[in-house]
Protein backbone atom coordinates (compact mmCIF):
# COMPACT_ATOMS: atom_id res chain seq x y z
CA UNK A 1 0.00 0.00 0.00
CA UNK A 2 1.55 3.57 -0.62
CA UNK A 3 1.59 6.74 1.35
CA UNK A 4 -1.86 8.11 -0.07
CA UNK A 5 -3.72 5.07 0.79
CA UNK A 6 -3.90 3.22 -2.80
CA UNK A 7 -3.70 -0.47 -3.16
CA UNK A 8 -1.73 -2.37 -6.17
CA UNK A 9 -1.71 -5.54 -6.72
CA UNK A 10 -0.42 -7.97 -9.27
CA UNK A 11 0.03 -11.54 -10.48
CA UNK A 12 3.98 -12.63 -11.68
CA UNK A 13 3.14 -16.15 -14.09
CA UNK A 14 6.00 -17.79 -15.86
CA UNK A 15 4.96 -17.67 -19.87
CA UNK A 16 4.03 -21.42 -21.55
CA UNK A 17 7.19 -20.92 -23.61
CA UNK A 18 6.77 -22.27 -26.88
CA UNK A 19 3.29 -21.62 -27.43
CA UNK A 20 1.85 -18.60 -29.58
CA UNK A 21 5.45 -17.22 -29.40
CA UNK A 22 6.95 -18.20 -32.61
CA UNK A 23 7.16 -14.63 -33.75
CA UNK A 24 4.99 -15.47 -36.81
CA UNK A 25 2.21 -13.72 -36.21
CA UNK A 26 -0.48 -16.04 -38.66
CA UNK A 27 0.45 -18.83 -36.77
CA UNK A 28 0.23 -17.50 -32.28
CA UNK A 29 -2.86 -15.45 -33.36
CA UNK A 30 -4.14 -19.06 -34.46
CA UNK A 31 -2.82 -20.33 -31.42
CA UNK A 32 -4.38 -18.20 -29.12
CA UNK A 33 -7.52 -17.50 -30.33
CA UNK A 34 -8.31 -21.64 -30.15
CA UNK A 35 -6.71 -22.01 -26.51
CA UNK A 36 -9.08 -18.94 -25.48
CA UNK A 37 -12.41 -20.58 -27.58
CA UNK A 38 -11.05 -24.25 -26.14
CA UNK A 39 -11.42 -22.55 -22.53
CA UNK A 40 -14.74 -21.05 -23.58
CA UNK A 41 -16.46 -24.10 -24.26
CA UNK A 42 -15.07 -25.43 -21.06
CA UNK A 43 -17.12 -23.12 -19.28
CA UNK A 44 -19.69 -22.81 -21.40
CA UNK A 45 -19.41 -19.27 -22.68
CA UNK A 46 -18.89 -17.89 -26.17
CA UNK A 47 -16.23 -14.98 -27.60
CA UNK A 48 -17.31 -12.79 -29.62
CA UNK A 49 -14.62 -9.94 -31.60
CA UNK A 50 -16.20 -6.77 -32.48
CA UNK A 51 -13.83 -5.10 -34.90
CA UNK A 52 -14.72 -1.92 -37.09
CA UNK A 53 -12.67 0.13 -39.80
CA UNK A 54 -11.30 -3.40 -40.66
CA UNK A 55 -10.05 -2.43 -44.14
CA UNK A 56 -7.15 -0.69 -42.39
CA UNK A 57 -6.05 -3.77 -41.54
CA UNK A 58 -2.58 -4.80 -43.18
CA UNK A 59 -2.74 -7.58 -45.33
CA UNK A 60 -0.43 -10.01 -43.32
CA UNK A 61 -3.00 -8.53 -40.21
CA UNK A 62 -6.01 -9.87 -42.00
CA UNK A 63 -4.59 -13.24 -43.28
CA UNK A 64 -3.72 -13.98 -39.67
CA UNK A 65 -6.80 -13.00 -38.70
CA UNK A 66 -8.54 -14.89 -41.03
CA UNK A 67 -6.27 -18.07 -40.62
CA UNK A 68 -7.82 -17.87 -36.61
CA UNK A 69 -10.91 -17.56 -37.23
CA UNK A 70 -11.14 -20.71 -39.37
CA UNK A 71 -9.29 -22.63 -37.20
CA UNK A 72 -12.17 -22.36 -34.65
CA UNK A 73 -14.72 -23.09 -37.14
CA UNK A 74 -12.78 -26.44 -38.19
CA UNK A 75 -12.89 -27.26 -34.60
CA UNK A 76 -15.90 -26.03 -33.70
CA UNK A 77 -15.53 -23.49 -30.95
CA UNK A 78 -17.76 -21.14 -29.45
CA UNK A 79 -15.78 -18.12 -30.74
CA UNK A 80 -17.82 -15.39 -33.51
CA UNK A 81 -16.56 -12.48 -35.29
CA UNK A 82 -18.42 -9.41 -36.07
CA UNK A 83 -16.39 -6.95 -38.10
CA UNK A 84 -17.47 -3.81 -39.77
CA UNK A 85 -15.74 -2.26 -43.10
CA UNK A 86 -16.04 -0.11 -46.29
CA UNK A 87 -17.72 -2.07 -49.34
CA UNK A 88 -14.32 -3.07 -50.40
CA UNK A 89 -13.94 -5.85 -47.36
CA UNK A 90 -15.41 -8.78 -49.74
CA UNK A 91 -12.47 -8.25 -52.13
CA UNK A 92 -9.58 -7.76 -49.46
CA UNK A 93 -10.90 -10.77 -47.58
CA UNK A 94 -10.73 -12.40 -50.94
CA UNK A 95 -7.00 -11.50 -51.20
CA UNK A 96 -5.58 -12.55 -47.63
CA UNK A 97 -7.41 -15.60 -47.70
CA UNK A 98 -8.86 -17.30 -51.24
CA UNK A 99 -11.34 -19.33 -48.61
CA UNK A 100 -12.60 -16.18 -46.80
CA UNK A 101 -15.84 -15.77 -49.16
CA UNK A 102 -17.07 -19.18 -47.50
CA UNK A 103 -16.28 -18.30 -44.25
CA UNK A 104 -17.57 -15.22 -43.87
CA UNK A 105 -21.32 -13.48 -45.29
CA UNK A 106 -20.96 -10.11 -45.97
CA UNK A 107 -24.36 -8.36 -45.72
CA UNK A 108 -24.41 -4.81 -46.91
CA UNK A 109 -25.54 -1.79 -44.93
CA UNK A 110 -26.18 1.18 -46.70
CA UNK A 111 -27.91 3.86 -45.96
CA UNK A 112 -31.20 3.67 -43.99
CA UNK A 113 -34.70 3.24 -45.91
CA UNK A 114 -36.95 6.61 -45.08
CA UNK A 115 -38.93 4.18 -42.81
CA UNK A 116 -36.44 3.07 -40.43
CA UNK A 117 -34.84 6.61 -40.68
CA UNK A 118 -37.79 8.07 -39.11
CA UNK A 119 -37.91 5.52 -36.40
CA UNK A 120 -34.29 5.72 -35.71
CA UNK A 121 -34.34 9.56 -35.35
CA UNK A 122 -38.29 9.47 -33.50
CA UNK A 123 -38.52 6.64 -30.98
CA UNK A 124 -35.29 7.45 -29.03
CA UNK A 125 -36.54 11.34 -28.48
CA UNK A 126 -40.25 9.81 -28.08
CA UNK A 127 -38.68 7.54 -24.88
CA UNK A 128 -37.32 11.13 -23.27
CA UNK A 129 -41.15 12.52 -23.83
CA UNK A 130 -39.75 14.61 -26.84
CA UNK A 131 -41.97 14.21 -29.75
CA UNK A 132 -41.55 15.20 -33.60
CA UNK A 133 -44.03 16.55 -35.83
CA UNK A 134 -44.47 14.26 -39.15
CA UNK A 135 -43.14 17.58 -41.04
CA UNK A 136 -40.10 17.69 -39.01
CA UNK A 137 -39.28 14.53 -38.75
CA UNK A 138 -39.63 14.20 -42.68
CA UNK A 139 -36.98 17.33 -43.27
CA UNK A 140 -34.39 15.79 -41.02
CA UNK A 141 -34.47 12.31 -42.85
CA UNK A 142 -34.46 14.03 -46.35
CA UNK A 143 -31.82 16.49 -45.65
CA UNK A 144 -29.53 13.41 -44.01
CA UNK A 145 -30.11 10.56 -47.08
CA UNK A 146 -30.90 8.38 -44.39
CA UNK A 147 -27.09 8.32 -43.60
CA UNK A 148 -27.11 7.14 -40.06
CA UNK A 149 -24.17 9.14 -38.02
CA UNK A 150 -25.93 12.44 -39.96
CA UNK A 151 -29.67 11.58 -38.11
CA UNK A 152 -27.79 11.48 -35.03
CA UNK A 153 -26.23 15.30 -35.28
CA UNK A 154 -28.97 16.75 -36.76
CA UNK A 155 -31.32 15.14 -33.95
CA UNK A 156 -28.54 15.97 -31.61
CA UNK A 157 -28.25 19.96 -32.59
CA UNK A 158 -32.50 20.12 -33.28
CA UNK A 159 -32.75 18.54 -29.62
CA UNK A 160 -30.54 21.15 -27.97
CA UNK A 161 -32.05 24.06 -29.52
CA UNK A 162 -35.24 23.46 -29.97
CA UNK A 163 -37.23 25.42 -27.31
CA UNK A 164 -39.45 22.49 -26.90
CA UNK A 165 -42.10 19.61 -27.70
CA UNK A 166 -43.11 18.60 -30.61
CA UNK A 167 -40.44 19.79 -32.11
CA UNK A 168 -41.37 21.26 -35.70
CA UNK A 169 -40.01 22.03 -39.53
CA UNK A 170 -39.56 25.58 -38.32
CA UNK A 171 -37.06 24.19 -35.74
CA UNK A 172 -35.47 21.86 -38.23
CA UNK A 173 -34.87 24.58 -40.71
CA UNK A 174 -33.67 26.74 -38.47
CA UNK A 175 -30.87 25.16 -37.48
CA UNK A 176 -29.67 23.39 -40.45
CA UNK A 177 -26.75 25.66 -40.65
CA UNK A 178 -25.73 24.60 -37.66
CA UNK A 179 -25.90 20.91 -38.65
CA UNK A 180 -23.96 21.72 -41.82
CA UNK A 181 -21.33 23.68 -39.88
CA UNK A 182 -21.32 20.67 -37.96
CA UNK A 183 -20.42 18.37 -40.64
CA UNK A 184 -18.26 20.37 -42.99
CA UNK A 185 -16.09 21.07 -39.76
CA UNK A 186 -15.38 17.57 -38.06
CA UNK A 187 -17.14 14.79 -40.35
CA UNK A 188 -16.18 16.62 -44.34
CA UNK A 189 -12.80 18.33 -43.72
CA UNK A 190 -11.66 15.40 -41.49
CA UNK A 191 -11.84 13.21 -44.77
CA UNK A 192 -10.60 16.38 -47.12
CA UNK A 193 -7.35 16.92 -44.28
CA UNK A 194 -6.68 12.76 -45.24
CA UNK A 195 -5.49 13.47 -49.09
CA UNK A 196 -2.80 14.80 -50.70
CA UNK A 197 -3.59 17.70 -53.34
CA UNK A 198 -4.02 15.89 -56.55
CA UNK A 199 -5.87 13.51 -54.07
CA UNK A 200 -7.85 16.34 -53.71
CA UNK A 201 -8.91 17.14 -57.19
CA UNK A 202 -9.37 14.12 -58.21
CA UNK A 203 -12.29 13.99 -55.65
CA UNK A 204 -13.43 17.75 -56.81
CA UNK A 205 -13.24 16.16 -60.38
CA UNK A 206 -16.05 13.68 -59.32
CA UNK A 207 -17.94 16.21 -56.92
CA UNK A 208 -18.50 17.62 -60.56
CA UNK A 209 -20.18 15.23 -62.25
CA UNK A 210 -22.44 14.51 -59.00
CA UNK A 211 -23.06 12.14 -56.53
CA UNK A 212 -23.63 8.58 -58.59
CA UNK A 213 -20.59 6.44 -59.36
CA UNK A 214 -18.17 7.72 -62.03
CA UNK A 215 -16.34 6.34 -65.06
CA UNK A 216 -12.84 6.62 -64.48
CA UNK A 217 -12.20 8.07 -67.69
CA UNK A 218 -15.09 10.47 -67.15
CA UNK A 219 -13.48 12.01 -64.16
CA UNK A 220 -10.33 12.34 -65.82
CA UNK A 221 -11.74 14.00 -68.73
CA UNK A 222 -12.85 17.05 -66.11
CA UNK A 223 -9.12 17.44 -64.93
CA UNK A 224 -7.96 17.21 -69.23
CA UNK A 225 -5.72 13.91 -68.24
CA UNK A 226 -6.23 10.33 -69.24
CA UNK A 227 -7.57 7.38 -66.57
CA UNK A 228 -4.31 5.73 -67.23
CA UNK A 229 -2.81 9.16 -65.44
CA UNK A 230 -4.99 8.60 -62.41
CA UNK A 231 -4.79 5.06 -62.11
CA UNK A 232 -2.48 5.43 -59.15
CA UNK A 233 -4.23 8.61 -57.33
CA UNK A 234 -7.68 6.58 -57.54
CA UNK A 235 -6.39 3.63 -55.92
CA UNK A 236 -5.11 5.28 -53.09
CA UNK A 237 -8.61 7.05 -52.91
CA UNK A 238 -10.20 3.39 -52.50
CA UNK A 239 -7.26 2.31 -49.97
CA UNK A 240 -7.98 5.22 -47.64
CA UNK A 241 -11.92 4.76 -47.60
CA UNK A 242 -13.17 7.51 -49.30
CA UNK A 243 -14.02 6.08 -52.37
CA UNK A 244 -15.12 2.66 -53.33
CA UNK A 245 -15.92 0.54 -56.68
CA UNK A 246 -19.39 -0.60 -57.14
CA UNK A 247 -18.57 -2.03 -60.85
CA UNK A 248 -15.50 -2.22 -62.83
CA UNK A 249 -14.71 1.39 -63.92
CA UNK A 250 -16.67 3.10 -61.51
CA UNK A 251 -15.54 4.77 -58.35
CA UNK A 252 -18.36 6.43 -55.49
CA UNK A 253 -18.12 8.54 -52.39
CA UNK A 254 -18.05 6.53 -49.37
CA UNK A 255 -20.11 8.85 -47.85
CA UNK A 256 -23.02 10.73 -48.82
CA UNK A 257 -22.61 14.95 -49.46
CA UNK A 258 -19.17 14.83 -49.88
CA UNK A 259 -19.11 15.98 -52.75
CA UNK A 260 -21.90 19.01 -52.11
CA UNK A 261 -18.79 19.91 -49.38
CA UNK A 262 -16.44 19.79 -51.81
CA UNK A 263 -18.62 21.86 -54.52
CA UNK A 264 -19.00 24.63 -51.88
CA UNK A 265 -15.66 24.62 -50.51
CA UNK A 266 -13.17 23.87 -53.94
CA UNK A 267 -13.61 25.63 -57.08
CA UNK A 268 -12.96 23.95 -60.16
CA UNK A 269 -10.37 25.88 -61.24
CA UNK A 270 -8.52 25.23 -58.27
CA UNK A 271 -8.33 21.57 -59.54
CA UNK A 272 -7.84 21.38 -62.58
CA UNK A 273 -3.68 22.10 -62.86
CA UNK A 274 -2.73 24.94 -65.13
CA UNK A 275 -1.41 23.61 -68.30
Amino acid sequence: MSSNGSLTAGLDIDAAEGFADSGELVQDLADLVVALGEVARESGRGVVFLFDEIQHLSQNDFEALIAALHKTVQRTLPVTFVGAGLPQMPRLAGEAKSYAERLFRFPSIGRLPRDEALRALVEPAAAFGVDFTAGAAGEIVTFTEGYPYFIQEYGRIVWDEAEGSPIRSNDVVSVRPLVAAKLDGSFFRARAKRTTQLELRYLRAMAELGPAPQKAAEVAAVLGRTAAQFGPTRARLVEKGLLFTPGYGLAAFTVPQFDKYLLRTMPLAAARPAL
